[in-house]
Formats: C-alpha cells, structure tokens, sequence
C-alpha cells in the first residue's frame, strides 16, 4: 500500500506580494509567508515604514524588499507592478477604517473607507493576476465583519461585504488560469491600531463577549492560515472565506 503525502506547506521559488505588509496583520502575513520560503514584497504608504519591515525581515534571514505605494492610487500600482516580476501571491492587507453610527457617515468618509477596502482590493486583484504568468494564490485580508454586522462599522462592513462578493466572483472567473481567490476573516486582533479599542471598558467587554475562545486575537493566529492558502497545500481551495474569529460567527 502506497500512502498518500501531505502536500507541502513551503514556499520556495515563490514570489509574494503584501500591500499593507509593514505593520499589525500585514506585517505578520509578510513574515509568516517569508519564513515558508516566498520572496516577500511589502509595500506601504510611507518609506520609513517600508525600510523598518524589509530590514527586520532581511535581519530574521528572509528574502524581502519594498517599495512605496498607495494602493488607491492605480496608475501607482500599474507603474510598482511593471517594475517587478511576476507574483506568484498577492495577499493584500491594506485597509483603512473609520468606525461611527451609520447616521453620521459623510461621503467623504464613505469614499475613502471604500476607496481603499473595496475598490483598491478589486484593481490590486485584477492587476497582479493579469501578470500572473501560471498558478497563483490571491489572498484579500478581509473581516468577519465581511459576514456579520457591527456596532459603529456600516460603511467597513459593506466594504467587507463586497469583498467576499468579489472574491467569489473572481474565483470562477479565473479558476481554469489555476488562479485561486480566497479571503481570510479575522476578529478583532491585538494590534497597534485597535489599541483604542481595547482600551474602551465597554467596547472590550463586548468583543471577549462575543469571542467563544474567551480571548482576543493575536497576529500569529492569522499567520497559519496565509501561509496554507499560498501554497499546494491549499491547491483545491478557492472562492471560500477562512474565518479566524475564534467563534464570533457561529452563532
């Protein structure tokens, strides 16, 4: 009898791409999949950033570098993807919030949370698969809130919402190239960003609610999950949402 092998979880030889990759999730999914064997690729708004994420990279013995770009500016992103090769993943974690009772929001607020959530997540999609040259992996750092709704975050929860729509949508569209399209959806994760949260009594209380391991999340719970829909271990995997949210939504 002949067993069968567990396909590999290493990702050697490929190329990855993380807009948003040089702090909190982003810069977790840029060492996790960077630690697999990808050539990581971070890219963020500001310089410093990027300079501090490619050295603590290159300093841990990954193969990284980077560059600055806005991703919702697409001529940008045209001109940053011509002047590189290929990628083999893009696992897009650039994002924007602007929490409030949705009886507040501006359209300015609207147009920006959307801008970068939703409309720069569609264009980075499409424009790295166009240059896809054989199978690839793309992956969108979405939300549970991409699934559920939530206090103070209609106009993040339609972006999220669209999202998934989108992701299911491209995953047929582009499955005969080999091209897999999935979301990841963590909870609330411990990062820099959601610190205010956090520190709010009322709001924190809600979120262990709400969290049937009884914990918030960290960045290394989401870490796993990147590297496995990068990679042939995940090689049947497309059109589908990992939820990382310790429960949230099985209610």
């Amino acid at each position: 009898m002949t067993l069968p092998r567990t396909p590999s979880f290493r990702l050697d030889g490929l190329r990855a791409f993380v807009p948003g990759g040089t702090r909190g999730i982003g810069l977790g999914c840029a060492a996790a999949l960077a630690e697999a064997g990808a050539h990581v690729t971070v890219a963020s708004r500001g310089s410093g950033g990027v300079e501090e994420a490619v050295e603590a990279l290159r300093g841990a013995g990954f193969a990284a570098d980077g560059g600055v770009l806005d991703v919702a500016d697409l001529d940008a992103v045209d001109a940053f993807l011509d002047a590189r090769a290929p990628f083999d993943v893009l696992c897009n974690a650039a994002g924007l919030a602007r929490h409030g009772p949705a009886a507040d929001t501006t359209p300015a607020d609207f147009d920006a949370v959307a801008g970068v959530n939703l409309r720069a997540a569609y264009f980075l999609a499409q424009k790295v698969a166009a240059r896809m040259e054989g199978p690839g992996s793309i992956i969108q750092i979405s939300s549970q809130m991409g699934h559920v709704g939530g206090v103070d975050r209609a106009v993040y929860c339609a972006t999220k919402h669209g999202v998934e729509g989108m992701t299911k949508a491209m995953a047929i569209e582009w499955g005969p190239r080999g091209i897999r399209v999935n979301t990841v959806c963590p909870t609330f994760i411990r990062t820099p960003l959601t610190a205010p949260t956090f520190a709010d009594p009322e709001r924190r209380a809600w979120i262990e609610a709400k969290i049937k391991l009884g914990r918030v999340g960290e960045v290394e719970d989401v870490m796993g999950a990147v590297v496995w829909l990068a990679g042939a271990a995940s090689g049947m995997v497309t059109g589908t949402a990992i939820l990382i949210d310790g429960g949230w939504t099985a209610d």
